[in-house]
């Protein structure tokens, strides 16, 4: 009866969910036949994603419509992230967004050029009022594009709800019908967690992945597994659609013990606030070593992500004396399509053949409590909360080299460390920076300086130390020749690099006056648009100064000539 009322609650609020969103507002954001190559909550690096991607036919330069119609409230231009992206709010008390957009429409574009600008500043955070950006449902406002961190032409499209900025599976809204989806979601591997000091899983007492197989009828059997105290599973698994290749993510998991409710997660919404916790949600080192992400089906502590519900046990499993039990997962996607999994447990009394090996250090870590750690003039330290879970941290400096455990384990929030160093030259410090080294590559941590003392706070382990950058970054030309005419070109491109600390800033002038350089860190090219008509007739002083994060800067100066007559 316990289990009936479960599951007729958690439908009817499924229902409810679904209902409570407007299906017949909106038009698709594409004027294409959809087809996906991401989906709502799809598991990336550090985050659940935001929104869906739609393939754009490996091409730039498609129409991006709005989906209904309303005022455009926001433009973000960035070199990283969404890139180019525009929202724009809807009465109903939505806000679409769509990303990594080649060009805004004429209209919003002259709003933007204006803001560059003013701010004279390729990347711009701005907010128009409601009277100045207003579009129709239809109305073309960007063409898609491939800026910012995008892997490749696509557009990224959300739903937010516009008060609580809380981000909503597009699907709700209706595109689910323009996709069309027939098949069953994909069952990878399932993986057994022994819990505890006393959990074991087929005479081992580390992770173990069990064989499974495919019935007839799409559904899978594990084989039995053999297991006592405390247990718990993890899914890796994935969907497509019938148009789409790609491996997408699922929508719904729902796991029953012996037909009681175990564990859940649906993909439904969620804030921003929340994203980070997929390192807490997924196998983490089994991420990072294997580039497998398992779906952990239980707490060991509980973290907040509205995306997930349990029983009282947390979804872990205690396998007693003599005992056997039934686990089955349900994995579905957003059209109804399910997968199951069914496997059989049964209590063992077997000898461990394979016990875990955990290295303790003096640094035992209370997810929980601060720390501060500190040896040869390297501290670090540690703020409550900082990590999901206890566990024995390694700290050591040798060669002024700070050996702070390794990246296969998650952090959620920053953590300082300082390096405090009175050998370096006053004249020089502002040259070092704190630089995280992995093999040959170092990565720039932004570094504060105070006297003799360095600081920087990150959401990275392993190893770090100070690094001197006094190297100034490079440009090089792409289509410019001193003195030429260049009359024919639409454009001015450069490159630009920095091999150690980045680059931090770019600017360019044109007879004195700053232009405005789009810069695509994916392929480093700066490039100025003729089109902005701040060129003159004749002979043009170009002047180009990109400086890195550590202050070196290079200055490019040349002259070329041009003519706008027709």
């Amino acid at each position: 009866m316990k289990y009936l009322f479960y599951t007729l609650l958690f439908a009817s609020n499924f229902i409810f969910s679904q209902d409570k969103y407007p299906k017949n507002d909106f038009i698709p954001p594409l004027e294409i036949p959809l087809s996906l190559s991401g989906t709502f909550g799809e598991l990336r690096s550090n985050h659940f994603h935001s929104g869906i991607d739609f393939r754009t036919q490996q091409k730039e330069g498609l129409n991006v419509i709005a989906v209904a119609d309303g005022y455009v409230s926001r433009i973000k231009i960035s070199t990283f992230g969404y890139g180019k992206a525009v929202y724009v709010t809807h009465p109903n008390g939505y806000t679409s967004v769509y990303g990594h957009l080649l060009k805004t429409s004429p209209k919003i574009d002259a709003y933007v050029k204006k803001q560059h600008y003013f701010l004279e500043n390729f990347e711009i955070d701005v907010f128009p009022q409601p009277d100045e950006l207003v579009v129709s449902q239809g109305e073309i406002i960007a063409l898609s594009g491939n800026t910012g961190g995008s892997g490749g032409p696509h557009l990224h499209f959300e739903y937010r709800d516009t008060k609580t900025e809380k981000i909503i599976n597009p699907f709700f809204f209706g595109l689910n019908a323009k996709v069309k989806d027939t098949r069953i979601p994909v069952i990878n591997e399932i993986v057994v967690y022994p819990l505890g000091e006393e959990g074991m899983v087929n005479q081992s007492q580390i992770p173990i992945q069990i064989p499974i197989t495919q019935q007839k009828d799409g559904s899978y059997l594990a084989s039995k597994v053999l297991a006592r105290g405390e247990i718990g599973f993890g899914v890796n698994t994935y969907d497509q659609s019938d148009n789409s290749y790609g491996k997408n993510g699922i929508f719904k998991i729902e796991a029953t013990l012996d037909g009681s409710p175990s564990f859940a997660i649906t993909f439904d919404t969620f804030s921003y606030d929340e994203t980070r916790y997929i390192n807490a949600y997924i196998d983490y080192q089994r991420y990072k070593k294997m580039n497998q992400r398992v779906q952990k089906l239980f707490f060991t502590k509980k973290y907040p992500l509205s995306l997930v519900s349990s029983n009282q046990n947390n979804g872990i499993i205690k396998v007693g004396n003599n005992l056997s039990h039934n686990y089955k997962l349900e994995v579905s996607d957003y059209h109804g399509n399910k997968t199951t999994i069914t496997i059989p447990i049964q209590y063992s009394n077997l000898p461990v053949k394979i016990s875990k090996k955990e290295q303790k250090t003096n640094y035992f870590v209370k997810s929980s409590n601060d720390y501060n750690f500190t040896k040869d003039n390297i501290s670090v330290f540690i703020p409550e909360n900082t990590f999901y879970e206890d566990f024995y941290l390694h700290f050591d400096v040798k060669d002024n080299v700070l050996n702070l455990h390794d990246d296969n384990t998650p952090v959620h929030s920053n953590l300082n460390i300082i390096f405090e160093n009175n050998s370096i030259p006053l004249e020089e410090r502002e040259k070092y920076f704190i630089g995280t080294i992995k093999g040959d590559k170092t990565t720039y941590n932004s570094t504060k300086i105070k006297e003799h003392v360095f600081s920087t706070w990150t959401r990275n382990l392993g190893q770090f130390q100070l690094v001197k950058d006094s190297v100034a970054p490079q440009i090089k030309s792409v289509n410019f020749q001193e003195g030429k005419w260049l009359s024919k070109q639409n454009s001015l491109q450069f490159t630009i690099t920095d091999d150690l600390s980045g680059i931090k800033s770019y600017n360019g002038y044109l007879n004195g006056k700053w232009i405005l350089f789009d810069y695509d860190y994916k392929s480093n090219i700066l490039e100025h648009d003729f089109s902005d008509n701040i060129v003159l007739e004749g002979r043009n002083e170009l002047k180009i100064v990109v400086i890195d994060n550590v202050g070196n800067s290079t200055i490019f100066e040349s002259h070329f000539f041009r003519s706008q007559k027709p």
